[in-house]
């Protein structure tokens, strides 16, 4: 079971780094893009699905506009 505390304490930290998981994701996908050119609308589609898949979503994305007349929401606290 020793590989399940590896699972597990993995999950954990991909969740208290989430934002440099993000970075990290955005980063290699910026590299993929260079080396297979032609397939950036892939690329972009991958990294898109993993960073909503890692710890709160993908934290390097602006919020979406609030809708007029409201406030934006507040920032996740670390």
């Amino acid at each position: 079971m020793a590989c399940m505390g590896f699972l597990d304490k993995a999950k954990e930290l991909i969740g208290q780094h989430d934002d440099k998981v993000d970075q990290g994701l955005d980063k290699a996908g910026e590299a993929a893009k260079q080396k297979y050119a032609g397939h950036d609308e892939h690329i972009d589609k991958g990294v898109d699905f993993l960073q909503e898949r890692t710890g709160e979503g993908n934290t390097t994305a602006a919020p979406p506009p609030a809708p007029e007349g409201e406030q934006p929401p507040p920032p996740p606290q670390q």
